[in-house]
């Protein structure tokens, strides 16, 4: 299942008023679902740090051949 943002905010919250009240509910535990919620923030973080370092190549390989069209 994908979550939309607001979907993501609406799970943290409600994972938080469980771990305040740190009683016993159904499903999964609230540290396992706060753990989830960390392992999704940190792809995040890695994905944009990937297209980031994506656009940079495309653009020196686009200078590259600039520079190589000129040179021939």
């Amino acid at each position: 299942m994908i979550l939309n943002a607001s979907q993501l905010k609406a799970l943290r919250q409600r994972n938080d008023e469980e771990l305040r009240k740190e009683q016993p509910s159904y499903g999964y535990p609230a540290q396992t679902i706060r753990d989830l919620l960390h392992t999704i923030e940190a792809a995040k973080k890695e994905k944009k740090k990937w297209q980031r370092l994506a656009q940079e190549r495309g653009s020196v390989i686009e200078i590259m051949k600039k520079t190589l069209e000129k040179e021939a």
